[in-house]
């Protein structure tokens, strides 16, 4: 069955993962989505990947956008969102894989953004559901943002996870920070759209519709501390008044960065 997405480009950042790019190009095209285009933008990988990367044109028909040397994550949105050329964009990083049943829920998440221009993105993948949601339609949500809570993933109202968004997003939130880290790139842009007063939709059964694959042969470049993760209770304690530094440390960005 053919799924045809007219008026959105589907882009894929890619760095040194031919193996899983090529997978997540081959479950679209196996799921039969077809989009107005594909841009790849690649962050200047190493030789053996690029030349594989620019073997799958031909198959896959992509655009592929590419810089001389690694500049980081910022650079590697902006100037593969510079490429895209229509009404939205479905943003997807290399390592994930798209679900049997994402073609029907992405149509919906479509139709929503096509009825409301004050949707602004639809996010379809998380590690953690957004802590305050009202229930929308169709299997989503709208993630609220409140001052008060104190609950600092509340900051996270914008992930580079599998997201759909308008192709003007740079214009209205700004564009990704530069030469800097991955992790912080993101979080400056949940700032800036907090600030901004995006608004988005959530699927609320958010790791059914996109698998993260990290093979052994291509694993993930960003890993977690073991402190976040340990369970031993004095650990625990200190987690907890770090995350409360963070919490104040975070309503100060977003009140004061610029």
């Amino acid at each position: 069955m053919q799924h045809s997405f007219p008026d959105t480009t589907l882009l894929i950042t890619h760095y040194n993962r031919s193996g899983s790019l090529e997978r997540l190009l081959g479950t679209f095209e196996s799921l039969g989505c077809e989009f107005a285009d594909i841009v790849v933008s690649d962050d200047g990988s190493k030789p053996e990947h690029l030349d594989k990367v620019k073997a799958l044109t031909d198959r896959f028909r992509f655009r592929l956008i590419t810089t001389p040397k690694n500049r980081g994550l910022g650079n590697n949105i902006n100037k593969g969102q510079d490429a895209v050329q229509s009404e939205y964009t479905l943003y997807v990083q290399e390592d994930f894989e798209p679900s049997d049943i994402f073609p029907a829920h992405f149509a919906d998440a479509l139709a929503f953004m096509r009825e409301d221009p004050k949707w602004d993105m639809v996010r379809f993948y998380a590690y953690f559901a957004y802590p305050t949601l009202k229930p929308f339609k169709k299997g989503y949500s709208e993630m609220v943002y409140r001052f008060w809570d104190m609950n600092h993933l509340k900051f996270y109202y914008y992930s580079d996870h599998p997201h759909l968004r308008r192709s003007t997003f740079l214009q209205k939130f700004g564009r990704y920070p530069e030469g800097i880290k991955g992790d912080l790139t993101e979080y400056k842009m949940a700032v800036s759209f907090l600030q901004k007063k995006g608004k988005g939709l959530f699927f609320n059964d958010f790791t059914q519709l996109f698998y993260q694959k990290n093979s052994s042969d291509e694993p993930s470049t960003m890993v977690r501390a073991d402190w976040k993760l340990s369970e031993n209770p004095l650990v625990k304690l200190a987690r907890l008044g770090y995350l409360r530094y963070r919490w104040l440390k975070n309503t100060l960005d977003l009140v004061f960065m610029k």
